[in-house]
């Protein structure tokens, strides 16, 4: 199993608009961070985790042009307004995508893309949505779900099971529930929320992201939703051992 690292930069990506680098080297590629999402592959299954506005551009990257489902974490806009892509997926596939979400943001996503899921004036639907259960299968993959408190609303925490692998997705929280723990906890790889070392009000810091992945017990952390101030070799020179800074396109394989 493997996870590859879409999008590793906060709403407003890096460079922000105004080619606002802020704290981070231009001259660094890995700085370089568009909307946060991830693709999950084993065998012949992809999983693709949100649907953001920079989604055409990161399955180009990837070159992937079909996936077998869709898991949305929440609405919030950099997580989900790249969903008309999904149109070229169903195309490829000859079929709906199955999309995948927590009952309230399932209900948010077909009342304001109500055409994604219910077709209109002769275009078919693209996606299939169906709610995002706390334990199912897609193909060979076992995934876990949680709820997540992200300021006022909720985002769901995820966990992929694959031939004795474990992989943990962690995006978009603001506080660390007893469930959180449970579901990630000796997970091999954990990608964790990182916004930035300044406490913000719906997402960890780093000091609380690492304090997150060491309480989890996780054998390697990746740090992803990063902000224009996490410059990327800064990062590499003063985290812990077991801790990275992720980029788009880093693929981690178990």
């Amino acid at each position: 199993m493997k996870i590859r690292i879409l999008g590793s930069g906060t709403s407003s990506g890096v460079p922000r608009i105004g080619n606002d680098w802020g704290a981070c080297d231009p001259n660094e590629p890995r700085n370089r961070r568009t909307r946060v999402s991830a693709l999950v592959e084993h065998a012949d299954t992809r999983i693709l985790i949100d649907t953001g506005p920079d989604m055409r551009e990161q399955l180009l990257a990837a070159d992937v042009a079909t996936v077998d489902a869709v898991l949305w974490t929440h609405d919030h806009a950099d997580h989900c307004h790249g969903i008309d892509d999904l149109r070229q997926l169903f195309h490829n596939a000859l079929a709906p995508v199955a999309g995948y979400a927590r009952a309230e943001t399932l209900a948010s996503l077909r009342s304001r893309f109500d055409y994604v899921f219910a077709g209109r004036a002769g275009y078919r639907s693209t996606v299939v949505g169906a709610e995002l259960p706390d334990r199912f299968e897609i193909g060979p993959v076992t995934v876990r779900c949680t709820d997540q408190p992200h300021g006022a609303i909720l985002s769901a925490g995820l966990r992929f099971d694959a031939d004795g692998g474990a992989i943990g997705y962690a995006t978009d929280f603001s506080a660390v529930t007893a469930g959180m723990l449970d579901l990630y906890r000796g997970v091999d790889i954990l990608i964790v929320d990182a916004l930035r070392v300044a406490p913000h009000p719906t997402h960890p810091s780093l000091a609380q992201a690492i304090d997150f992945a060491r309480n989890c017990g996780a054998a390697r952390t990746v740090l992803i939703h990063m902000d224009h101030s996490m410059d990327y070799a800064t990062l590499c020179r003063d985290l812990p051992e077991g801790i990275e800074p992720g980029y788009d396109g880093l693929e981690l394989t178990l």
